[in-house]
């Protein structure tokens, strides 16, 4: 098939970027709909792929381009997609327009307010800049078949990302960007290092080859440790505990489209390349490795439930929930199975979706409460804004597993193949993964409810104001506990261009929830080519 979509989707928000560097008198409601319409451009380009994609040949790249990039060292611009990518530059697309619909509709709020100049500088015009170029190395990296070039906009996301958090974000914002992108840089350089092990091994970067010859002209050893170093380069991104610090500082501090991009996209990257380029490329040292990155997994799961468990802040207890997540799409991953892999694919998307709606969630809040602290928040949030409450419950249960949400698939499938991984692989260990993994799935759920039944039950603070001073009871607190202050006016419900931002992800997540084989038939064809060596 023709390759002109790829580059149409990498070229439009590119362009527009470029064209905000020459254009330096656009006054800012210009901006608002420029952005919406740039990235309104990239996901319309995103429907016609998915409307056109040959899904009889899923597990085969497609609308691929091959072109010479520097031809002194024999390196090639190409781009494709296939099962494993589509769902992901579709996720990106939709997010990002989402994203400039939330900016670009909302005024006089905490979305409006980023398009507001800071002390220092900081204006619309860098805001929009900053996310078409973010936009670019999100798509770019799912779209690219050469080792190179994946490195390179892998990379090419670090920047306006750091600036993101760094300009627009909260009180703690530079130290939180600082740390964003030291982590992310050490973690890049190992992964260059395997990458470029792999060149010298193989003589080519083309990841199709690769594919295709499943470790071929690389010893035992070598793909060991490549894929030692390809996998901590990625487990950064993803992320993996121990390599998770950089993520809740990062989250607590960004704003809310910064919050939405890092955790439905960002995160995406780094398990991504584990699917496409560690166990495709280097299956023997896929076998290797895979008992430690499943225990590494299970781990994180467990890890980032009891952190959530101990969290005061919403919009931190979010963050610590997604090391949990990537905890189950990294068990899918280790079992090198077919049902695993998939469970984690599916996650990705999910956990895309589902968090997404949460982060959006945790900014209408702040920008209403002026606070993300779930004591000061005071409950009943269903009483005081139930269609707001509504929304956060349906979030939360779509996080927590609930079958019947796209949350549910990912880790049901993760965990089955856990119990039936690959036959290379000791049985009993994944076992007690599995067993691990159902614990963390159970704690997952008991801080989604706390959370829950602190924030959207109860009486609302105003409510008990009120009752206290018509019986005359104190509304003292009682010692260690925090106070609950009501707010000087009722906030609104949620707005309209709340509702266009996220109706899209919620019916996203019910209609993978109750129609599954709608992911799951486009990436098994892709799952099954990417096995061939173990298979």
């Amino acid at each position: 098939m023709s390759g002109w979509l790829p580059v149409a989707m990498i070229a439009a928000p590119l362009l527009g970027a470029l064209v905000l560097l020459v254009a330096p008198g656009v006054v800012r409601p210009v901006l608002r709909a420029y952005g919406m319409a740039v990235s309104g451009v990239t996901l319309a380009l995103a429907v016609v792929m998915v409307a056109t994609f040959d899904y009889g040949q899923a597990g085969r790249p497609q609308f691929t381009v091959d072109w010479d990039w520097i031809p002194g060292l024999d390196l090639r611009f190409q781009l494709g997609v296939d099962g494993v990518s589509l769902p992901l530059v579709a996720l990106t697309a939709l997010l990002t327009f989402l994203c400039f619909a939330y900016l670009g509709w909302g005024r006089g709020d905490g979305a409006g307010q980023l398009f507001h100049p800071r002390p220092g500088g900081a204006r619309a015009r860098a805001l929009v800049f900053t996310l078409l170029v973010l936009e670019v190395g999100m798509i770019g990296t799912f779209f690219a078949l050469d080792l190179l070039l994946f490195f390179v906009f892998f990379e090419i996301v670090l920047v306006p990302m750091y600036f993101l958090i760094a300009i627009w974000g909260g009180e703690g914002r530079r130290a939180a960007a600082i740390k964003f992108i030291l982590y992310t840089l050490l973690g890049s350089v190992v992964m260059l290092i395997g990458l470029l092990l792999i060149w010298a091994q193989t003589g080519t970067l083309d990841i199709v080859a690769l594919t295709e010859a499943h470790g071929a002209g690389m010893s035992r050893g070598v793909q060991v440790v490549a894929f030692v170093a390809v996998g901590l380069g990625l487990a950064v991104k993803t992320p993996m505990w121990p390599l998770h610090t950089w993520l809740p500082d990062a989250h607590t501090e960004a704003p809310t489209v910064g919050s939405v991009l890092l955790a439905g996209v960002l995160l995406k990257m780094g398990t991504y390349g584990f699917a496409r380029i560690a166990i495709p490329v280097l299956p023997e040292g896929a076998v290797a490795v895979a008992p430690w990155l499943g225990a590494l997994g299970v781990v994180g799961i467990i890890y980032g439930a009891l952190a959530c468990l101990a969290q005061r802040d919403l919009k931190r207890m979010i963050a610590y929930s997604s090391i949990g997540h990537m905890g189950f799409v990294l068990l899918g991953f280790a079992t090198l199975s077919t049902a695993g892999i998939n469970g984690a694919l599916f996650a990705n998307v999910a956990h895309g979706l589902i968090t997404g709606l949460l982060f959006f969630l945790v900014g209408a809040i702040k920008d209403r409460y002026h606070t993300a602290d779930i004591p000061s928040l005071g409950g009943g949030m269903l009483a005081r804004l139930p269609h707001l409450g509504a929304v956060l419950t349906f979030a939360a249960i779509a996080s927590l597993g609930l079958p019947g949400l796209a949350g549910f698939w990912g880790e049901m499938l993760a965990l089955f193949g856990a119990f039936q991984p690959a036959e290379v692989l000791p049985l009993g260990l994944f076992r007690t993964f599995m067993v691990i993994g159902g614990l963390g799935a159970v704690l997952t759920a008991a801080y989604f409810l706390v959370m829950l039944s602190r924030v959207t039950h109860g009486t609302p603070a105003t409510l008990q104001v009120a009752e206290a001073s018509v019986t005359g009871r104190s509304t003292a607190t009682l010692p260690g506990e925090h106070p609950v202050d009501p707010l000087p006016e009722e906030p609104p419900d949620i707005r309209p261009y709340e509702m266009v931002a996220w109706v899209p992800l919620i019916v996203l997540i019910l209609l993978f929830g109750l129609w599954p084989k709608l992911l799951l038939s486009l990436t098994t064809p892709a799952v099954q080519t990417l096995l061939g060596a173990l298979s």
